[in-house]
Protein backbone atom coordinates (compact mmCIF):
# COMPACT_ATOMS: atom_id res chain seq x y z
CA UNK A 1 0.00 0.00 0.00
CA UNK A 2 0.87 3.57 -1.18
CA UNK A 3 1.96 6.25 2.22
CA UNK A 4 1.00 9.79 1.53
CA UNK A 5 4.13 11.13 3.72
CA UNK A 6 6.70 9.30 1.09
CA UNK A 7 4.36 9.98 -2.18
CA UNK A 8 4.58 13.89 -1.58
CA UNK A 9 8.48 14.42 -1.92
CA UNK A 10 9.29 17.86 -2.99
CA UNK A 11 13.11 15.91 -4.18
CA UNK A 12 13.52 17.34 -7.47
CA UNK A 13 14.80 15.12 -10.92
CA UNK A 14 18.88 15.96 -11.49
CA UNK A 15 18.74 18.14 -8.22
CA UNK A 16 18.89 14.76 -5.31
CA UNK A 17 22.25 15.78 -3.50
CA UNK A 18 21.99 19.48 -4.20
CA UNK A 19 20.65 21.78 -1.61
CA UNK A 20 20.28 25.14 -3.22
CA UNK A 21 19.78 28.53 -1.25
CA UNK A 22 16.26 29.98 -1.61
CA UNK A 23 15.77 33.68 -1.41
CA UNK A 24 12.00 33.57 -1.08
CA UNK A 25 9.12 31.87 0.94
CA UNK A 26 7.93 29.85 -2.14
CA UNK A 27 7.49 25.96 -1.78
CA UNK A 28 9.32 23.97 -4.21
CA UNK A 29 5.98 22.93 -5.48
CA UNK A 30 5.25 26.41 -6.15
CA UNK A 31 8.33 26.54 -8.15
CA UNK A 32 7.48 23.80 -10.28
CA UNK A 33 4.39 26.05 -10.95
CA UNK A 34 6.00 29.70 -11.67
CA UNK A 35 9.14 27.29 -13.69
CA UNK A 36 6.30 26.02 -15.77
CA UNK A 37 4.31 29.24 -16.32
CA UNK A 38 7.60 31.37 -17.08
CA UNK A 39 9.00 28.47 -20.22
CA UNK A 40 8.73 28.83 -23.36
CA UNK A 41 6.77 25.97 -24.26
CA UNK A 42 3.95 26.87 -21.71
CA UNK A 43 3.36 30.15 -23.50
CA UNK A 44 3.66 28.43 -27.19
CA UNK A 45 0.33 26.64 -26.21
CA UNK A 46 -1.53 29.58 -27.22
CA UNK A 47 -0.90 28.96 -30.53
CA UNK A 48 -1.74 25.39 -30.42
CA UNK A 49 -5.52 24.02 -31.20
CA UNK A 50 -7.26 22.28 -28.49
CA UNK A 51 -10.74 21.50 -30.44
CA UNK A 52 -11.48 24.09 -32.61
CA UNK A 53 -9.78 26.39 -35.14
CA UNK A 54 -7.84 29.07 -33.49
CA UNK A 55 -10.22 32.33 -33.18
CA UNK A 56 -11.40 34.53 -35.56
CA UNK A 57 -14.27 36.95 -34.50
CA UNK A 58 -15.03 34.52 -31.74
CA UNK A 59 -12.37 33.75 -29.01
CA UNK A 60 -12.60 29.32 -28.05
CA UNK A 61 -10.68 27.57 -26.35
CA UNK A 62 -6.94 27.07 -27.01
CA UNK A 63 -4.56 24.72 -25.67
CA UNK A 64 -3.10 27.70 -23.09
CA UNK A 65 -6.70 28.70 -21.74
CA UNK A 66 -7.13 24.90 -21.24
CA UNK A 67 -4.10 24.48 -19.36
CA UNK A 68 -5.43 27.62 -17.09
CA UNK A 69 -8.83 26.10 -16.56
CA UNK A 70 -7.47 22.90 -15.64
CA UNK A 71 -4.65 24.07 -13.16
CA UNK A 72 -7.28 26.37 -11.88
CA UNK A 73 -9.74 23.26 -11.38
CA UNK A 74 -7.00 20.79 -9.80
CA UNK A 75 -5.57 23.07 -7.20
CA UNK A 76 -9.32 23.14 -5.52
CA UNK A 77 -10.05 19.99 -6.43
CA UNK A 78 -6.37 19.33 -4.56
CA UNK A 79 -7.25 21.79 -1.77
CA UNK A 80 -10.50 20.16 -1.16
CA UNK A 81 -9.39 16.49 -1.12
CA UNK A 82 -6.20 17.97 1.41
CA UNK A 83 -8.65 19.40 3.74
CA UNK A 84 -10.99 16.19 4.22
CA UNK A 85 -8.31 13.88 4.51
CA UNK A 86 -6.46 15.51 7.21
CA UNK A 87 -9.58 15.42 8.62
CA UNK A 88 -9.47 11.89 8.53
CA UNK A 89 -5.73 11.70 9.03
CA UNK A 90 -4.66 14.18 11.64
CA UNK A 91 -0.76 13.07 11.08
CA UNK A 92 -0.77 14.74 7.83
CA UNK A 93 -1.55 18.49 9.17
CA UNK A 94 1.61 20.57 8.66
CA UNK A 95 3.27 17.81 6.41
CA UNK A 96 3.90 18.64 2.38
CA UNK A 97 0.51 16.43 1.81
CA UNK A 98 -1.23 19.97 2.70
CA UNK A 99 0.30 21.00 -0.97
CA UNK A 100 -1.36 18.61 -2.93
CA UNK A 101 -3.42 21.55 -4.32
CA UNK A 102 -0.18 23.05 -5.71
CA UNK A 103 1.24 19.82 -6.96
CA UNK A 104 -1.95 19.27 -8.83
CA UNK A 105 -2.13 22.61 -10.28
CA UNK A 106 1.43 22.49 -11.32
CA UNK A 107 0.56 19.18 -13.34
CA UNK A 108 -2.30 20.99 -14.51
CA UNK A 109 -0.38 23.21 -16.09
CA UNK A 110 1.73 20.89 -17.55
CA UNK A 111 -0.09 18.04 -18.68
CA UNK A 112 -0.98 19.62 -22.19
CA UNK A 113 2.91 20.69 -22.96
CA UNK A 114 3.88 17.58 -25.55
CA UNK A 115 1.04 17.58 -27.42
CA UNK A 116 2.06 18.43 -31.01
CA UNK A 117 0.82 21.30 -33.48
CA UNK A 118 -3.46 20.68 -34.48
CA UNK A 119 -4.76 18.35 -31.58
CA UNK A 120 -5.33 15.05 -31.32
CA UNK A 121 -4.98 14.71 -35.55
CA UNK A 122 -1.15 15.77 -34.95
CA UNK A 123 -0.82 13.04 -32.97
CA UNK A 124 -2.13 10.27 -35.05
CA UNK A 125 -0.37 12.01 -38.49
CA UNK A 126 2.96 10.88 -36.24
CA UNK A 127 1.61 7.58 -35.52
CA UNK A 128 0.50 6.87 -38.45
CA UNK A 129 3.38 8.19 -40.31
CA UNK A 130 5.56 5.04 -39.33
CA UNK A 131 2.44 2.79 -39.57
CA UNK A 132 1.03 3.51 -42.50
CA UNK A 133 3.41 5.91 -44.45
CA UNK A 134 7.04 6.42 -45.11
CA UNK A 135 8.17 5.87 -42.12
CA UNK A 136 7.24 2.37 -41.93
CA UNK A 137 10.20 1.42 -44.33
CA UNK A 138 12.54 2.29 -41.41
CA UNK A 139 10.95 -0.60 -38.97
CA UNK A 140 13.79 -2.93 -39.88
CA UNK A 141 16.46 -0.20 -39.23
CA UNK A 142 14.80 0.76 -35.67
CA UNK A 143 14.62 -1.25 -32.55
CA UNK A 144 11.56 -2.62 -31.40
CA UNK A 145 11.35 -0.28 -28.28
CA UNK A 146 11.87 2.59 -30.04
CA UNK A 147 9.06 1.51 -32.68
CA UNK A 148 6.67 1.06 -30.05
CA UNK A 149 7.83 4.69 -28.73
CA UNK A 150 6.94 6.55 -31.98
CA UNK A 151 4.49 3.87 -33.28
CA UNK A 152 2.45 5.03 -30.55
CA UNK A 153 3.59 8.82 -30.15
CA UNK A 154 1.46 10.59 -26.88
CA UNK A 155 1.28 14.09 -25.70
CA UNK A 156 1.14 12.70 -22.39
CA UNK A 157 4.51 10.69 -22.63
CA UNK A 158 5.77 13.73 -24.75
CA UNK A 159 5.33 16.09 -21.85
CA UNK A 160 7.78 13.53 -19.21
CA UNK A 161 10.21 13.79 -21.94
CA UNK A 162 10.29 17.90 -22.10
CA UNK A 163 10.35 18.43 -18.41
CA UNK A 164 12.63 15.84 -18.01
CA UNK A 165 14.97 14.76 -20.95
CA UNK A 166 18.75 16.05 -21.28
CA UNK A 167 18.30 18.43 -24.52
CA UNK A 168 21.96 19.69 -25.87
CA UNK A 169 22.66 23.24 -23.90
CA UNK A 170 20.08 22.47 -21.33
CA UNK A 171 20.35 21.88 -17.51
CA UNK A 172 21.21 18.25 -15.99
CA UNK A 173 17.30 16.56 -15.28
CA UNK A 174 15.57 19.15 -17.93
CA UNK A 175 13.51 21.13 -15.38
CA UNK A 176 14.64 19.97 -12.73
CA UNK A 177 11.23 19.30 -11.35
CA UNK A 178 10.05 17.84 -8.22
CA UNK A 179 9.25 13.93 -7.93
CA UNK A 180 5.98 14.25 -7.13
CA UNK A 181 4.73 16.93 -9.63
CA UNK A 182 6.65 14.70 -12.55
CA UNK A 183 4.48 11.52 -10.86
CA UNK A 184 1.24 13.47 -10.49
CA UNK A 185 0.70 14.19 -14.97
CA UNK A 186 1.86 10.72 -15.68
CA UNK A 187 -1.81 8.91 -16.77
CA UNK A 188 -0.53 6.06 -17.80
CA UNK A 189 2.87 4.64 -16.09
CA UNK A 190 3.93 1.98 -18.55
CA UNK A 191 5.65 1.16 -21.26
CA UNK A 192 4.63 1.93 -24.76
CA UNK A 193 4.98 -1.75 -25.29
CA UNK A 194 2.02 -2.27 -23.27
CA UNK A 195 -0.09 0.51 -25.10
CA UNK A 196 -2.23 -1.77 -26.80
CA UNK A 197 -4.76 -0.76 -29.12
CA UNK A 198 -5.93 2.06 -27.30
CA UNK A 199 -2.21 3.63 -28.34
CA UNK A 200 -1.90 4.92 -24.41
CA UNK A 201 1.75 4.95 -22.15
CA UNK A 202 3.65 7.33 -19.83
CA UNK A 203 7.12 7.98 -20.73
CA UNK A 204 9.37 6.73 -24.12
CA UNK A 205 12.19 4.33 -23.87
CA UNK A 206 14.35 7.25 -23.33
CA UNK A 207 13.10 8.47 -20.13
CA UNK A 208 11.71 5.29 -18.68
CA UNK A 209 15.16 5.08 -16.01
CA UNK A 210 14.40 8.32 -14.97
CA UNK A 211 10.19 7.22 -14.28
CA UNK A 212 11.21 4.45 -12.48
CA UNK A 213 13.59 6.31 -10.49
CA UNK A 214 10.88 8.82 -9.23
CA UNK A 215 8.28 5.99 -8.45
CA UNK A 216 10.55 3.63 -6.92
CA UNK A 217 11.56 6.70 -4.52
CA UNK A 218 7.81 7.32 -3.83
CA UNK A 219 6.90 4.03 -3.46
CA UNK A 220 4.54 3.54 -6.26
CA UNK A 221 3.63 0.66 -6.55
CA UNK A 222 5.34 -1.59 -9.88
CA UNK A 223 3.11 -4.37 -11.52
CA UNK A 224 5.79 -5.93 -13.75
CA UNK A 225 7.71 -8.85 -12.40
CA UNK A 226 11.60 -8.33 -13.58
CA UNK A 227 12.22 -8.62 -17.09
CA UNK A 228 8.97 -7.61 -18.32
CA UNK A 229 8.14 -4.18 -19.28
CA UNK A 230 7.63 -1.71 -16.69
CA UNK A 231 4.15 -1.08 -15.20
CA UNK A 232 2.71 0.93 -12.07
CA UNK A 233 -0.08 1.94 -11.10
CA UNK A 234 -0.49 5.78 -10.86
CA UNK A 235 -0.04 7.84 -8.21
CA UNK A 236 -2.82 8.81 -6.35
CA UNK A 237 -2.74 12.70 -7.67
CA UNK A 238 -2.87 12.14 -10.78
CA UNK A 239 -6.69 10.69 -10.58
CA UNK A 240 -7.43 15.23 -9.34
CA UNK A 241 -5.26 15.54 -12.65
CA UNK A 242 -7.14 13.61 -14.94
CA UNK A 243 -10.86 14.38 -13.08
CA UNK A 244 -9.69 17.91 -13.57
CA UNK A 245 -8.63 17.58 -17.20
CA UNK A 246 -12.14 15.62 -17.93
CA UNK A 247 -14.36 18.46 -16.39
CA UNK A 248 -12.74 21.30 -18.47
CA UNK A 249 -12.44 19.91 -22.08
CA UNK A 250 -16.14 18.47 -21.98
CA UNK A 251 -17.85 21.50 -20.34
CA UNK A 252 -15.81 24.55 -21.99
CA UNK A 253 -16.33 22.05 -25.32
CA UNK A 254 -20.31 22.43 -24.85
CA UNK A 255 -19.32 26.42 -24.47
CA UNK A 256 -17.44 27.04 -26.95
CA UNK A 257 -19.59 24.88 -29.39
CA UNK A 258 -22.95 27.48 -28.45
CA UNK A 259 -20.80 30.31 -29.01
CA UNK A 260 -19.90 28.96 -32.37
CA UNK A 261 -23.72 28.17 -33.14
CA UNK A 262 -22.89 24.33 -33.29
CA UNK A 263 -25.26 23.82 -30.26
CA UNK A 264 -28.64 25.82 -29.42
CA UNK A 265 -29.27 27.70 -26.62
CA UNK A 266 -31.81 25.12 -25.93
CA UNK A 267 -29.30 21.86 -26.32
CA UNK A 268 -26.65 23.53 -23.96
CA UNK A 269 -29.08 24.67 -21.31
CA UNK A 270 -30.08 21.02 -21.41
CA UNK A 271 -26.77 19.39 -21.01
CA UNK A 272 -25.35 21.70 -18.50
CA UNK A 273 -28.45 21.84 -16.00
CA UNK A 274 -28.69 17.76 -17.05
CA UNK A 275 -25.77 17.58 -14.01
CA UNK A 276 -29.07 18.68 -11.16
CA UNK A 277 -32.07 17.50 -9.88
CA UNK A 278 -35.12 19.34 -10.78
CA UNK A 279 -35.44 21.06 -7.82
CA UNK A 280 -31.82 22.37 -8.35
CA UNK A 281 -32.77 23.06 -12.07
CA UNK A 282 -34.94 25.52 -10.83
CA UNK A 283 -32.78 27.41 -8.00
CA UNK A 284 -30.51 28.01 -10.89
CA UNK A 285 -32.64 29.68 -13.21
CA UNK A 286 -34.03 31.37 -10.49
CA UNK A 287 -31.04 32.92 -9.47
CA UNK A 288 -29.81 33.32 -13.15
CA UNK A 289 -33.39 35.44 -13.29
CA UNK A 290 -33.03 37.36 -10.31
CA UNK A 291 -29.71 38.40 -10.93
CA UNK A 292 -30.87 40.04 -14.14
CA UNK A 293 -28.88 38.08 -16.61
CA UNK A 294 -30.22 38.39 -20.14
CA UNK A 295 -27.81 37.82 -22.94
CA UNK A 296 -27.51 34.01 -23.79
CA UNK A 297 -23.87 33.53 -23.91
CA UNK A 298 -23.83 34.59 -20.20
CA UNK A 299 -26.84 32.27 -19.20
CA UNK A 300 -24.36 29.59 -20.50
CA UNK A 301 -21.22 30.54 -18.42
CA UNK A 302 -23.51 31.07 -15.59
CA UNK A 303 -24.68 27.33 -15.82
CA UNK A 304 -21.21 26.28 -16.66
CA UNK A 305 -19.50 27.54 -13.73
CA UNK A 306 -22.82 25.67 -11.74
CA UNK A 307 -22.01 22.46 -13.36
CA UNK A 308 -18.22 22.32 -13.03
CA UNK A 309 -18.64 23.42 -9.53
CA UNK A 310 -20.87 20.42 -9.05
CA UNK A 311 -18.45 17.99 -11.11
CA UNK A 312 -15.68 19.30 -8.91
CA UNK A 313 -17.91 18.23 -5.62
CA UNK A 314 -18.79 14.82 -6.59
CA UNK A 315 -15.40 14.03 -7.84
CA UNK A 316 -13.89 15.13 -4.28
CA UNK A 317 -16.21 13.23 -2.62
CA UNK A 318 -15.07 10.26 -5.20
CA UNK A 319 -11.53 10.52 -4.20
CA UNK A 320 -12.07 10.65 -0.55
CA UNK A 321 -14.28 7.59 -0.37
CA UNK A 322 -12.41 5.76 -2.37
CA UNK A 323 -8.94 6.56 -0.84
CA UNK A 324 -7.68 3.27 0.35
CA UNK A 325 -8.69 2.04 -2.84
CA UNK A 326 -6.69 4.29 -4.70
CA UNK A 327 -3.46 3.88 -2.15
CA UNK A 328 -3.44 0.22 -2.71
CA UNK A 329 -3.48 0.26 -6.61
CA UNK A 330 -6.60 -1.51 -6.91
CA UNK A 331 -8.76 1.51 -8.02
CA UNK A 332 -10.45 1.45 -11.78
CA UNK A 333 -11.03 3.66 -13.89
CA UNK A 334 -11.48 7.38 -13.37
CA UNK A 335 -12.63 9.29 -10.72
CA UNK A 336 -15.30 10.84 -13.50
CA UNK A 337 -16.77 6.89 -13.80
CA UNK A 338 -17.28 6.84 -9.55
CA UNK A 339 -19.77 9.99 -8.73
CA UNK A 340 -22.82 9.57 -8.40
CA UNK A 341 -25.13 7.76 -11.19
CA UNK A 342 -27.14 11.58 -11.73
CA UNK A 343 -24.01 13.57 -12.79
CA UNK A 344 -22.34 10.67 -14.05
CA UNK A 345 -25.20 9.76 -16.60
CA UNK A 346 -25.23 13.73 -17.27
CA UNK A 347 -21.51 13.50 -18.10
CA UNK A 348 -21.95 10.80 -20.46
CA UNK A 349 -24.78 12.17 -22.28
CA UNK A 350 -22.60 15.22 -22.73
CA UNK A 351 -19.71 12.81 -24.21
CA UNK A 352 -22.27 11.07 -26.26
CA UNK A 353 -23.41 14.47 -27.62
CA UNK A 354 -19.72 16.34 -28.49
CA UNK A 355 -19.14 12.89 -30.24
CA UNK A 356 -22.09 13.38 -32.62
CA UNK A 357 -22.39 17.15 -32.81
CA UNK A 358 -18.87 18.68 -31.76
CA UNK A 359 -16.28 16.50 -33.01
CA UNK A 360 -17.51 15.46 -36.53
CA UNK A 361 -18.42 18.71 -37.17
CA UNK A 362 -17.03 20.40 -39.89
CA UNK A 363 -15.12 23.40 -38.54
CA UNK A 364 -13.51 20.45 -36.34
CA UNK A 365 -13.13 17.95 -39.16
CA UNK A 366 -11.49 20.53 -41.79
CA UNK A 367 -8.75 21.66 -38.94
CA UNK A 368 -8.11 17.92 -38.59
CA UNK A 369 -6.90 17.38 -41.97
CA UNK A 370 -5.64 20.34 -42.59
CA UNK A 371 -3.36 19.85 -40.00
CA UNK A 372 -2.74 15.73 -40.71
CA UNK A 373 -1.54 17.00 -44.27
CA UNK A 374 0.70 19.62 -42.65
CA UNK A 375 2.47 16.96 -40.26
CA UNK A 376 2.21 14.43 -42.94
CA UNK A 377 4.49 16.62 -45.57
CA UNK A 378 6.92 17.88 -42.40
CA UNK A 379 7.45 14.84 -41.26
CA UNK A 380 7.92 13.27 -44.37
CA UNK A 381 10.88 16.41 -45.56
CA UNK A 382 12.58 15.76 -41.84
CA UNK A 383 13.12 12.59 -41.47
CA UNK A 384 13.84 12.30 -45.16
CA UNK A 385 16.82 14.38 -43.99
CA UNK A 386 17.31 12.62 -41.10
CA UNK A 387 17.73 9.47 -42.83
CA UNK A 388 20.12 10.84 -45.45
CA UNK A 389 22.07 13.94 -43.96
CA UNK A 390 24.37 13.93 -46.64
CA UNK A 391 22.02 15.05 -49.34
CA UNK A 392 21.79 18.75 -50.39
CA UNK A 393 18.63 19.35 -49.39
CA UNK A 394 18.67 17.31 -46.28
CA UNK A 395 21.76 19.77 -44.81
CA UNK A 396 19.36 22.45 -46.01
CA UNK A 397 16.57 21.53 -43.67
CA UNK A 398 18.86 20.25 -40.79
CA UNK A 399 20.09 23.83 -40.87
CA UNK A 400 16.61 24.58 -39.57
CA UNK A 401 16.54 22.51 -36.64
CA UNK A 402 17.88 24.95 -33.10
CA UNK A 403 20.84 23.64 -31.02
CA UNK A 404 18.88 21.85 -28.53
CA UNK A 405 17.78 19.08 -30.81
CA UNK A 406 20.51 16.39 -31.63
CA UNK A 407 20.11 16.24 -35.06
CA UNK A 408 23.78 15.89 -36.12
CA UNK A 409 23.97 12.58 -34.03
CA UNK A 410 25.52 9.76 -35.46
CA UNK A 411 22.62 7.10 -34.17
CA UNK A 412 19.73 7.11 -36.71
CA UNK A 413 17.06 6.68 -33.51
CA UNK A 414 18.44 10.04 -32.09
CA UNK A 415 18.15 11.84 -35.05
CA UNK A 416 14.30 10.53 -35.86
CA UNK A 417 13.46 11.43 -32.63
CA UNK A 418 15.13 14.69 -33.02
CA UNK A 419 12.87 15.49 -35.67
CA UNK A 420 9.41 14.49 -33.72
CA UNK A 421 10.71 16.81 -30.98
CA UNK A 422 11.22 19.97 -33.05
CA UNK A 423 7.73 18.98 -34.88
CA UNK A 424 6.05 18.15 -31.68
CA UNK A 425 7.34 21.63 -30.19
CA UNK A 426 5.89 23.69 -33.18
CA UNK A 427 2.69 25.75 -33.15
CA UNK A 428 0.43 25.43 -35.25
CA UNK A 429 1.11 28.49 -37.26
CA UNK A 430 4.47 28.07 -37.55
CA UNK A 431 3.85 24.29 -37.92
CA UNK A 432 2.00 25.93 -41.63
CA UNK A 433 4.85 28.56 -41.79
CA UNK A 434 7.49 25.79 -42.13
CA UNK A 435 5.58 23.51 -44.53
CA UNK A 436 5.14 26.61 -46.83
CA UNK A 437 8.65 27.71 -46.99
CA UNK A 438 9.99 24.26 -47.42
CA UNK A 439 7.67 23.06 -50.30
CA UNK A 440 7.97 26.36 -51.91
CA UNK A 441 4.20 27.70 -51.33
CA UNK A 442 5.29 30.70 -49.76
CA UNK A 443 8.66 32.97 -49.86
CA UNK A 444 10.01 34.71 -46.48
CA UNK A 445 9.07 38.38 -46.73
CA UNK A 446 12.11 40.19 -45.36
Amino acid sequence: MMEWQRLISNKRLGQENQHAQRHDDRSEFKRDSDRLIYSAPFRRLQNKTQVFPLPGSVFVHNRLTHSLEVSSLGKSLGDDVARRLVERHPELRGTLFEEIGTIVQSAGFAHDLGNPPFGHSGEKAIQTFFTEGEGLALKPRLSPRFWDDITHFEGNANAFRLLTHRFIGRRAGGYVMTYATLASMVKYPFASSLAGTHGKFGFFSSEEADYKTIADELGIICRSAPGEPLQYVRHPLVYLVEAADDICYEIMDIEDSHKLKILTFDETEKLLLGFFDKQEQEHILQRISEEGVTDLNEKVVYMRACAVGKLEAECVKAFVDNEQAILEGAFGGSLIKHIAPLQRDAYSHCQQVSYRKIYQSKPVLDVELSGYKIMETLLADLIAAAVKPDKFRSQQLIKRFSSQYDIQSSDLETRVMAVIDYISGMTDVYALDVYQKINGISLPII
